[in-house]
This record gives C-alpha cells, structure tokens and sequence, in this order.
C-alpha cells in the first residue's frame, strides 16, 4: 500500500529529472552545453547545440562593429574578435539563458561561460577593455555587475577606452 502512495511521486521525480538533463542540451532549458564552431566578432560565435549550428549574441554587452553590413570596421573591433576568439574558439561552453532566448535576428542569447574552470566570457570582455555593456531588458540579471566592470575598465583606461579615447561614440 504504502509504495502505491509513493509511486505518482516517483514518476513525477523521473520526469523532472529528464527535464533536468534535458535542459542542458536543448534551448528551453535555463543553460546548455555547446561546442564553439566559429567566432563572428567579439561579441557573437556560432555553436553546435545538439546537432545543429546557432548563432550566439552574448547578452549584456557589446564590442566595436567588424562584420556588420554597410558599416565600417570600428576602432578596437579587431582587438575584441580576437580576444574572444582567443577565449572560446573550438571549446565547449555553458550557455546560460535569461528572461528572451532569442534577439530580432534569431540568435540565441546567452551568458557564456568557459567549462571546466567557469570563466564568465562576457565579463571578461568588458573587465579587460573589449567591450561596453549593451543592457536590453528583460535580459538584465548581469546588467549591475556588467556596469562595474565597464566602469572599472573605462576608469583604469584598459582597451578600447584607451585605445579609442578622441574617436566618436567613446
């Protein structure tokens, strides 16, 4: 008797822990692990998430413009590609997602993080000077900390606040 009452809860801990698992390969789920194919820039890769390609905008921030149609390459945009390139290219990653999966263009967005040692990508970009923070609601759980850094950086005259003082836009 007492294993009959015990068996609806037993099948619902099953069939949240196959959810569990299964959120970290597929899209609906809070992260997923993915494998870096191809940096675009310094602030978008191409991953293999299961058996397909995406595209992945890292939320939170933004680096200088060096592949976006009909716009020139900006100052430190080859700096931030290769940087981020340096960082993920050809390694796994932790993709975590937040409040929007995806942006106008059909990319994911995500929060990217380095497997085995944990190293938060957008971050780092922004601590060492490859980045500004680009704050879309309602993706915003990093947005305070993103700023701290961006400010650091910005204060301290690392990267691209250093090397494009006097251009436009910075």
């Amino acid at each position: 008797m007492r294993a009959r009452r015990l068996l609806p809860f037993l099948v619902l801990l099953v069939a949240v822990g196959a959810l569990v698992l299964q959120g970290r390969h597929q899209v609906g789920g809070t992260s997923a692990s993915a494998l870096v194919t191809r940096v675009v820039d310094g602030d978008t890769v191409q991953v293999r998430l299961g058996d397909r390609l995406e595209k992945v905008r890292y939320i939170g921030i933004d680096t200088p413009e060096s592949v976006k149609p009909g716009t020139p390459v900006q100052c430190f945009a080859e700096a931030a590609s290769a940087e981020n390139r340096r960082l993920v290219e050809g390694r796994r990653v932790t993709l975590r997602f937040d409040a929007e999966r995806r942006d106008r263009y059909g990319r994911l967005l995500a929060y990217v993080y380095l497997g085995p040692d944990g190293t938060f990508v957008n971050a780092d970009l922004v601590r060492l000077g490859y980045a500004r923070t680009l704050t879309i609601p309602p993706n915003v759980a990093h947005a305070g900390m993103l700023a701290r850094l961006a400010a650091g950086a910005r204060a301290q005259g690392r990267g691209l606040w250093h090397a494009c003082s006097g251009v436009a836009g910075y």
